[in-house]
C-alpha cells in the first residue's frame, strides 16, 4: 500500500482571520462598556430640583400665581444679549408695578447652570448682568419679590433671545 502524503500549508490560529473577526466581536462590548462607564462616572447630571416631592405639592401655589399675573394683566418683553438680559414690564391699568422683580434662568437638565436675578427698574423697564448662556432650551421665570404672581416661559438660545412672556393658562 502507498501512503500518500498530503502536504497542505497550515498556518498557526493567529495569522488567519476567523479567530480575530470572533474575538473582535466581544471586545468591542468590553470596550463600548468602559466607555459608556466612563461616561457615567463623569458627567452626572443629577437632578434639577432635589426636593420635587414638596415641589409637587406646591403646583396648586404656583397655578394660582399664574392665575394672579393673568388677573394683572401682566405681560413682559424679555430679551437677553451675550451678558445682559432686559426686561419689559406692563401691566393692566391701575396695577401698579413693582421696583424689583426675581428672574429665574434655567437649564431643564443642568441645575448648575441656573441663574436667580434680583433686577431694580423704573416704570417696568428691568435689567441686569447675566452669565453667558449656552446654545439650547432655557426655562424664564419672572416674578415679584413676594412671590404673589409670575411669568414663566421657554427660550432657544440664540435664536428666542426676545420672546414676550404672557400668564399661562392654567
Amino acid at each position: 500500500m502507498r501512503t500518500v502524503a498530503l502536504t497542505k500549508d497550515i498556518q498557526p490560529w493567529y495569522q488567519q482571520g476567523w479567530p480575530w473577526f470572533l474575538i473582535a466581536i466581544p471586545a468591542t462590548a468590553v470596550i463600548a462598556g468602559a466607555v459608556t462607564l466612563w461616561l457615567a462616572i463623569t458627567s452626572w447630571d443629577g437632578l434639577v430640583v432635589d426636593d420635587y416631592y414638596q415641589q409637587g405639592k406646591t403646583i396648586e401655589k404656583t397655578i394660582g400665581r399664574s392665575i394672579r399675573a393673568r388677573e394683572m394683566g401682566l405681560v413682559a418683553d424679555f430679551r437677553v444679549r451675550a451678558e445682559e438680559v432686559s426686561v419689559r414690564l406692563s401691566a393692566a391699568q391701575g396695577i401698579a408695578l413693582p421696583p424689583t422683580v426675581v428672574l429665574t434662568i434655567a437649564h431643564p437638565t443642568r441645575a448648575g447652570q441656573d441663574q436667580k436675578l434680583l433686577l431694580k427698574g423704573r416704570d417696568g423697564a428691568f435689567a441686569g448682568a447675566v452669565a453667558p448662556l449656552s446654545t439650547g432650551r432655557w426655562l424664564i421665570q419672572l416674578e415679584d419679590e413676594a412671590q404673589t404672581w409670575r411669568l414663566s416661559e421657554t427660550i432657544l438660545v440664540p435664536t428666542g433671545a426676545e420672546v414676550r412672556i404672557v400668564p399661562a393658562d392654567a
